[in-house]
């Protein structure tokens, strides 16, 4: 007798529903994100100490030395050139500091960091607007240390406390609407040691004639006629008349509408080359 098998007919697999991620971040979301990312570059400093060299050994190397080097040659004294010296230390060390933003966003997106954030259900904005957000701790630690030095070598700031902290929060704000230049810079730019070159060839010239070390008027004058577009002479003179006197007049205006200024045109920019590229 034979037996006849019938095929065995194979069973398809159920269909798996798996979840769809919605590209739909709501505002909330995006802060929150945004502040998640600021929280990662505080952690990278905490685990590279040596990113915080240029706000911490900069400020007290750079006083220490001009103001006993430059000191009786510019000011006549140490003591007259320090009101002089801090404000400008001030600006010169906040402003360069943001550099760094570009020159981090841009090492970053070589090491294919923010590839993998594509793949998180996040905002895209939000790695750029944490890595800015975290740069403001590195202003702020920039800003406290320099008054710091200052203070001990024997500056005695005759605009008082109040004073020395409007000044530091406008160098803190200004400071941050100017690294949006450098993260449109980092973002464009083809590697780290070329962003960190275009930016320190264009910030050096425009610290060093802002007045910061060494008054205008000393300066020929095509040189002091320059300064009047130069956004940084502005900020240094707004640092002098709020920690010398707290006076608050047309250099602090022109500081901040120059701040909003650079936000209006480079922050956009900046945000649309990033998510091109994001």
């Amino acid at each position: 007798m034979t037996t006849i098998t019938a095929p065995v007919t194979p069973r398809r697999a159920a269909p798996v529903n798996i979840p769809e991620v919605s590209n739909h971040i709501s505002l909330r979301q995006a802060v929150a994100t945004s502040l998640t990312m600021a929280y990662r570059g505080l952690l990278k400093i905490k685990h590279n100490p040596e990113q915080l060299f240029d706000v911490t050994v900069q400020p007290i190397l750079f006083t220490v030395l001009f103001a006993f080097i430059f000191g009786g040659a510019i000011g006549g004294s140490v003591d007259n050139y320090l009101t002089t010296l801090v404000p400008g230390i001030l600006v010169q060390t906040v402003v360069m500091t943001s550099i760094v933003t570009g020159t981090q966003l841009r090492e970053d997106m070589d090491k294919g960091v923010f590839d993998r954030f594509k793949s998180l259900p996040i905002a895209r904005i939000s790695a750029l607007a944490g890595a800015l957000i975290a740069d403001m701790v590195r202003y702020t630690i920039a800003t406290v240390l320099t008054v710091v030095v200052g203070l001990c070598l024997g500056y005695r700031p005759g605009g008082g406390f109040s004073g020395v902290v409007a000044a530091g929060l406008v160098i803190i704000a200004c400071s941050f609407a100017v690294s949006w230049i450098w993260a449109l810079v980092g973002v464009t730019g083809k590697s780290a040691s070329s962003v960190q070159g275009i930016s320190m060839m264009i910030m050096l010239p425009l610290t060093f004639m802002s007045g910061a070390l060494a008054p205008v008027r000393t300066m020929p004058g095509w040189l002091q006629g320059l300064n009047h577009a130069n956004p940084i002479y502005y900020m240094v003179n707004a640092c002098q008349d709020l920690m010398t006197g707290n006076i608050y007049g047309a250099n602090l205006a022109w500081s901040l509408i120059g701040a909003v200024v650079v936000i209006a045109i480079f922050a956009p920019l900046g945000v649309k080359a990033y998510m091109r590229r994001a």
